[in-house]
């Protein structure tokens, strides 16, 4: 991913905010039938430790169908690429106050990007499926449900069962990080929070949360 050194994403909790926010990751490899990408929500298993720049150790887990043929494509400890992205927007030279002045100023996206390199390790284990399942569950049903979350005992045993036979699981084992927010860091003052408070205008709350972070980050 080609990031210029003004958009470098270094900040650990911001990354982890992304990943959390946006958990529907996209995993591409270059299998026995060439590059394949598929569209994977993902929980972290292991906490990410940033050891230094781009060098970045944690786990991801997740499961495909059966049917899907990345677990047939891919040996065990290929190399992955693991993408998340954030929330996105066009972004106008209108939104531009200093447009006005020199009209020096043309039309650009704005968005947050992580990639994760790292290893995949399938199972079919049915322990480790229902880990798995259970882990991703409790994660997401939590965040969406509360205390009305939905849990595994609450189906039949037989049809979890026949559910939990349909899947394959997987971990990534990460080694690597790149991070990317274009977020407008290199326009003046008054361009930058005028984007801001377009991003709110257009219900883009993420977007200009994030730009909030960086301006408070730019403060300290």
């Amino acid at each position: 991913m080609f990031i210029p050194s003004e958009f470098d994403e270094q900040r650990c909790q911001e990354i982890e905010t992304i990943i959390s926010q946006f958990p529907l990751a996209t995993v591409v490899a270059n299998g026995k039938e060439g590059l394949v990408a598929n569209h994977l929500p993902l929980s972290l298993d292991r906490k990410l430790d940033f050891a230094a720049k781009n060098d970045c150790f944690g786990r991801f887990i997740g499961h495909i169908s059966r049917r899907n043929n990345m677990h047939r494509n891919l040996v065990n400890g290929q190399d992955v690429l693991v993408i998340f992205r954030s929330e996105d927007s066009y972004i106008s030279p209108n939104w531009y106050p200093t447009k006005a002045e020199h009209h020096r100023h043309v039309p650009t996206w704005n968005y947050q990007a992580v990639h994760f390199h790292g290893t995949i390790q399938f199972s079919e284990d049915l322990k480790f499926l229902r880990r798995i399942v259970g882990t991703l569950t409790k994660y997401f049903e939590s965040r969406n449900q509360g205390d009305k979350a939905w849990k595994m005992a609450d189906a039949p045993n037989d049809f979890m069962s026949q559910k939990l036979a349909g899947i394959v699981g997987f971990e990534i084992e990460v080694y690597r990080c790149l991070a990317k927010s274009k977020l407008g860091q290199n326009k003046e003052k008054a361009d930058f929070e005028n984007v801001r408070r377009e991003m709110v205008n257009h219900d883009k709350v993420f977007l200009a949360r994030s730009m909030s972070a960086i301006d408070e980050s730019d403060d300290d």
